[in-house]
């Protein structure tokens, strides 16, 4: 078995309305990626940043998890902030870009009719998710973007979602011997309703940065 997480084929069917929808966008988009999206970052990350799934104009079309969308601009300034990426986020998946001591990947892995992703998905892409939380040895902080990528990653270790509520800024110190932190997700809907500010954000990766460090 390789040592590196497996990703889902490019022609992945486990879930046949997401294969479906995403030969629906072939037909109208065919520039675009228009498939599973891979995890970005090193294997050898202290954190792992888990998010929903791609969004239809950000990785489904860039190929990179958050790259094209208004999340990602949040997210990779953050990110920049706490020295966690190094050169520009441009938008592109070829925009030169490098993560350090990072790795994102998504619950689902392909993007879902109106992002959102129904159960008999996230359980079927869980599996990914939990190569990644295997074969990442030096994982200190799993940090969940919202609800569902919360309990996806709690499901995909085997622990109860009761054992864990989300709640945003919190931490919670897994048997696996790594941190399981929570944010609301850096997407429009959320930054422009006020939900989550760039403030809120900050500090989120702030406390992450010092766990990371101690």
């Amino acid at each position: 078995m390789s040592d590196l997480p497996i990703s889902p084929e490019r022609d992945c069917n486990l879930c046949p309305r997401l294969a479906n929808f995403r030969q629906v966008n072939q037909e109208k988009f065919p520039d675009w990626y228009n498939a599973p999206v891979e995890s970005f970052g090193p294997t050898d990350a202290a954190l792992l940043i888990v998010g929903l799934a791609p969004g239809l104009r950000g990785a489904n079309k860039t190929s990179r998890p958050f790259t094209g969308d208004a999340a990602g601009v949040l997210l990779y300034g953050t990110l920049r902030t706490f020295s966690f990426a190094n050169g520009t986020y441009d938008g592109r998946a070829d925009d030169g870009l490098a993560l350090q001591n990072c790795r994102i990947t998504n619950a689902v892995r392909c993007v879902p009719p109106q992002n959102k992703p129904v159960t008999s998905e996230v359980v079927a892409c869980s599996k990914f998710l939990q190569d990644e939380l295997t074969k990442l040895q030096d994982l200190k902080v799993v940090l969940a973007l919202g609800t569902l990528a919360h309990n996806a990653i709690l499901r995909s270790l085997g622990y109860a979602q009761k054992s864990a509520k989300f709640s945003h800024g919190a931490i919670y110190q897994l048997p696996t011997g790594y941190v399981l932190a929570d944010s609301y997700h850096c997407s429009r809907y959320n930054t422009n309703t006020g939900r989550l500010t760039k403030t809120m954000f900050e500090d989120v990766f702030a406390g992450i940065r010092r766990l990371i460090v101690s």
